[in-house]
């Protein structure tokens, strides 16, 4: 495979001089997110603070494949980390929210699905193919988004109690931690798309990777931290059945 040969999605790699243009301005994806924001906020019209949230959720779309941080994706594997945690760990938790599950989670599958989404995709010759044609780069950016939203809805469902939903966030951790201890520790730069597109910001591609391994364990945790916390405080929340039965005795 020649990275050469196929332009990336957001654009070819900037150097820092001129980033601040490097927006994505793709009109089909424009109008993707429009339409989504839109269809969301008149689904959820009765429910404001979902509404919200939804339209939160998109924000942070837009952020990640419109603004700048889509094109130095192309520059960075650090970027490129960045901007999926911001699907995976901002955007799917804000979605999740704002549509939870209606039936069984399933959060335990749902783990293991994407924890295995999120290792094929920063693994060197899958991440190379998802950066081959527009097709395989959506192909990797849909599936870590909707698996992210899938977890996540697990992930903050109290209805059949924290056991799950904690062992989920606390193996969520532990995987994107380990991943990113083998990013920062590998001897030698993986990614060969990037090996000649890191000079011009001042690191090596083997550093650029190590920040990306950095990102990685580090940038994520607070937020499965939070999920797995919010469920441990369910235990200490009133049960108003029982102060019902109590106050009727």
């Amino acid at each position: 495979m020649e990275p050469a040969a196929y332009t990336p999605y957001c654009g070819p790699a900037p150097v820092p001089s001129d980033l601040w243009g490097a927006w994505n301005l793709d009109p089909v994806l424009v109008a993707l997110l429009l339409a989504g924001a839109a269809a969301s906020g008149f689904a959820l019209r009765e429910a404001p603070a979902r509404q919200r949230l939804a339209l939160a959720g998109f924000a942070v779309l837009a952020l990640a494949f419109v603004s700048p941080i889509c094109a130095l994706a192309s520059a960075l594997f650090s970027a490129r980390v960045l901007h999926h945690l911001l699907l995976i760990a901002l955007a799917a938790p804000l979605l999740a929210l704002a549509f939870p599950a209606r039936g069984r989670a399933g959060v335990g599958i749902a783990a293991l699905v994407h924890t295995v989404l999120t290792w094929v995709w920063h693994a060197p010759g899958p991440y190379a193919w998802a950066l081959s044609s527009d097709i395989a780069y959506w192909v990797m950016e849909v599936s870590l988004l909707a698996s992210a939203v899938w977890l996540w809805r697990g992930l903050l469902d109290r209805r059949e109690g924290p056991a799950a939903p904690v062992a989920a966030a606390v193996a969520t951790m532990a995987q994107m931690g380990l991943l990113g201890g083998l990013l920062l520790f590998a001897g030698a730069p993986l990614f060969l798309v990037h090996l000649s597109t890191t000079g011009p910001w001042g690191i090596s591609p083997l550093t650029d990777q190590q920040l990306a391994g950095i990102a990685m364990a580090v940038l994520a945790t607070p937020a499965y931290a939070g999920a797995a916390l919010w469920q441990v405080l369910s235990l200490f929340k009133a049960d108003p059945k029982a102060q019902d039965g109590t106050a009727s005795a």
